[in-house]
C-alpha cells in the first residue's frame, strides 16, 4: 500500500484530473442520487470509496477528504493525524519521527501539490476532523455541498 500511496502522490496531476472527472460525473448524477436518497446510498458508495481510495491513497475514511487540497497525500496517514502541515518532528531527510521508515505525509503532500494545477490549495487551513463522519462517503458529501450551493444560487437568481 505504501508504494502505491507514493505513486499516487508522484502522479498527483493525473490523480487531480481523475478526481475532477469523477466529481463532474457524480454532480451530473446528483438528481438521480438525490431521488434515490443520499442516506440510502451512503453505505454502498462509502464501500466503493473505501476500496478505491484505500488502494490508491491508503485512505482512512475520515469522511472529510482533503486529498485534492493536500497534494494527494492523505493527512490522516500521519501518525499524529495532523491536518495542517508537518509537526516539528520531521527529520532533516523528510522522514517521520514516529515512523522513521515513512516519509512525512506533509513532505509528500507538498511535493504532490507542486505537480497539481490547483496545488496552491495546500495552503488552505483544514478544519479539525469531525469524527461523526468517519466511515461516511466524502464523495456524496461533496455532491450534496456543490449541488446545494448551485440550488441556492439558482433560487437567488429567481428572487
Amino acid at each position: 500500500m505504501y508504494k502505491i500511496r507514493l505513486w499516487a502522490v508522484s502522479n498527483a496531476r493525473l490523480m487531480e484530473k481523475t478526481y475532477a472527472a469523477v466529481e463532474k460525473t457524480l454532480i451530473a448524477a446528483a438528481p438521480i442520487l438525490k431521488k434515490i436518497g443520499y442516506e440510502r446510498l451512503d453505505k454502498p458508495v462509502a464501500a466503493v470509496e473505501k476500496v478505491v481510495k484505500g488502494v490508491l491513497f491508503d485512505c482512512q475514511m475520515c469522511g472529510q477528504c482533503a486529498l485534492s487540497s493536500t497534494g494527494m497525500s492523505c493527512p490522516m496517514n500521519c501518525p499524529k493525524t495532523i491536518r495542517n502541515g508537518p509537526c516539528g518532528g520531521v527529520r532533516a531527510d523528510g522522514f517521520c519521527e514516529v515512523k522513521p521508515e515513512m516519509r512525512c505525509v506533509w513532505v509528500e503532500g507538498f511535493a504532490g501539490s507542486q505537480r497539481m494545477k490547483e496545488g496552491g490549495d495546500i495552503k488552505v487551513v483544514q478544519f479539525a476532523v469531525d469524527h461523526r463522519l468517519k466511515g461516511k462517503s466524502s464523495w456524496l458529501r461533496v455532491v450534496q455541498e456543490k449541488t446545494a450551493s448551485d440550488e441556492d444560487a439558482a433560487a437567488g437568481a429567481k428572487s
